[in-house]
């Protein structure tokens, strides 16, 4: 019996994909006795990514683990956040558009801000310094990077420590400053307690397969998990059920997210892979910095904490944006509806001022 196989192009060798979800388990277990913020994601992610950037073969492979799984996971935290739904919560939504409004200012400036700094260093060509300084957008800017004549291979690298590093600092900045997990009255639970009957699962499974079909085919942002938020939103809104994903299965979904983070850095020379971290490591800086000023001045006028402001417009990813607000009970909706303006945004801004570059 074989033990590869392939989904669509990607060769999978199931013994590797067992063994390195099994680290990325084992990572985030520890990390929860260690007590580590958003342990289950961050574990993993520091396993898994620790064991690729050093070549730490597992069954004579290096770690491994198809992205489409990640696809599989990830309307679960869709319809977690469609959960937060509320009459009130949907009147408190009209008092976030001066946020929303700041958003559109902070896009363009953050990333001027970020190419400055990264140009200045004099290691990067002005399109790979470009396009790896887009505060979102990950897949579309490399894209258009590659299309450019960047340095894809750096490019790709800075993008993705833009999120891993955001993802690592934002929970240990918010356990540093507060000394226990931030909570918001407008967040929503992390996962029941309780397994939902099968009703509940049944309305829980369809907002999730049928959301993330109709998100990918009408092409809204981040389609695959604002399909299920908007789903499990309106079922939530209608009363058709009460009921949450598990909090086991939200667990597993870190794991699977942290892992195939980690999995990224296989086969990354070390040396590029430094690079890559100290440049991205001055771009997230300058970025969460600003972030931080417009939370401290904004959060009074959207009647948010300030924690749910600056995670609204740190620059990570919008699923593990979305997770890590889930987790430290951050008014939910108003951070995941920021990071699918951000993704519009960041991707638009490139488009246009991408074409007063000139390709190397």
């Amino acid at each position: 019996m074989s033990l590869t196989f392939h989904i669509g192009r990607t060769e999978v060798h199931l013994p590797t994909v067992l063994l390195t979800l099994a680290l990325g388990a084992a990572g985030g277990l520890l990390a929860r006795q260690l007590h580590v913020p958003l342990a289950l994601l961050l574990g993993s992610l520091l396993a898994v990514g620790g064991a690729s950037v050093f070549g730490v073969k597992l069954a004579g492979r290096l770690p491994a683990l198809p992205q489409d799984v990640r696809l599989v996971f990830v309307p679960v935290i869709g319809v977690s956040i469609g959960g937060a739904f509320t009459p009130d919560i949907l009147r408190e939504a009209a008092l976030w558009w001066p946020s929303l409004v700041a958003l559109a200012l902070f896009i363009p400036l953050a990333h001027w801000i970020g190419f400055r700094a990264l140009s200045a260093t004099g290691q990067l060509d002005p399109v790979t310094a470009f396009f790896g300084t887009a505060p979102g957008g990950l897949m579309e800017t490399v894209q258009m990077g590659e299309e450019m004549g960047a340095d894809v291979p750096m490019l790709t690298m800075l993008q993705f420590m833009r999120l891993i590093l955001t993802i690592v600092l934002v929970p240990i900045f918010f356990a540093w400053m507060t000394g226990h997990a931030v909570g918001s009255a407008g967040g929503a639970s992390m996962g029941a307690r309780e397994v939902p009957g099968l009703r509940d699962v049944g309305i829980l499974l369809a907002a999730g397969i049928i959301g993330a079909v109709l998100g990918r085919r009408t092409r809204i942002p981040a389609g695959i998990i604002t399909g299920p938020v908007l789903l499990s939103g309106a079922a939530h809104l209608a009363g058709l059920t009460e009921a949450l994903p598990p909090g086991w299965l939200i667990g597993v979904t870190q794991v699977v997210i942290g892992t195939t983070l980690g999995v990224r850095f296989a086969g990354v020379a070390p040396r590029a892979f430094v690079v890559a971290l100290r440049l991205a490591s001055l771009n997230v800086a300058l970025t969460m910095a600003l972030a931080g000023l417009i939370a401290v001045g904004l959060a009074p006028l959207v009647h948010e904490p300030r924690a749910a402001v600056f995670l609204a417009f740190a620059p990570g990813g919008l699923a593990e944006m979305s997770l890590i607000a889930l987790s430290l009970q951050i008014s939910v909706l108003y951070v995941t509806a920021h990071h699918v303006l951000r993704i519009v945004l960041a991707v638009t801004v490139a488009q246009v001022f991408s074409r007063r570059l000139k390709k190397p």
